[in-house]
């Protein structure tokens, strides 16, 4: 890890877990490819960070308080221009710890999950499957310990009972599975580098279409 991992690491500590706009630096630092964004701590910084992402998109509060944002309210998507994000963040900037938006860029896929954990027995152990909110319901998940090899990553992918989704299904067009992969092997590897450091993190969802596989949201859980 690089010294400015280390030291937003350390910064988020007191919280027990990484904000989103560190988390996405974080991922970047390792070359995985997130959406574009902005962190607009200010009023001032709304509107000039609206027109560098783009419209529409996504808002999101930043606050060390809110773990689960969409739990408060703390999610709007398709803000479609100055007047609908300017009320977001007056809305918004009454949740507890406000420190700003998150604007995000909007990317439309097959919504995956790519995480990982501290497994007792066999270290870190990298998780992959079907993602959004089915995750919770179906449990499809493939496991592989990292660091992985391209080789694991495609066959994690390959296991999951849901790949179908990812091969076509009902006329959509196939994911870019090879990227998926990739971005598996870089993030198990960005992962066992943090597991002094990291419990747990969740990349969900990760958006796959035919070109591309793009991290839209990430959770860093810390170690005691």
């Amino acid at each position: 890890m690089d010294t400015k991992i280390r030291a937003m690491l350390k910064a988020a500590r007191t919280d027990g877990w990484v904000m989103e706009p560190q988390a996405k630096e974080m991922l970047r630092a390792y070359g995985l490819p997130t959406t574009r964004f902005f962190w607009a701590k200010s009023a001032e910084d709304l509107l000039p960070g609206a027109k560098e992402v783009g419209y529409p998109l996504v808002a999101k509060v930043v606050s060390p308080d809110v773990l689960h944002k969409s739990d408060v309210g703390g999610v709007v998507v398709g803000v479609r221009d100055d007047r609908e994000i300017e009320a977001v963040y007056q809305r918004m900037s009454g949740l507890k710890g406000f420190q700003g938006l998150l604007l995000d860029q909007m990317v439309r896929g097959i919504e995956m999950i790519v995480g990982s954990k501290e497994d007792p027995q066999f270290g870190t152990v990298v998780v992959v499957g079907i993602g959004g909110t089915s995750v919770e319901v179906y449990k499809d998940v493939s496991i592989r310990m990292a660091p992985a090899s391209m080789d694991d990553a495609i066959d994690a992918i390959e296991s999951i009972k849901g790949r179908e989704l990812l091969e076509g299904h009902r006329g959509r067009e196939p994911a870019n599975t090879e990227k998926l992969a990739q971005l598996i092997v870089a993030f198990s590897q960005m992962a066992f580098d943090m597991r002094e450091e990291v419990e747990s993190i969740d990349l969900n969802p990760v958006l796959c279409d035919r070109e591309s596989a793009m991290i839209a949201d990430a959770r860093f859980m810390l170690k005691n």
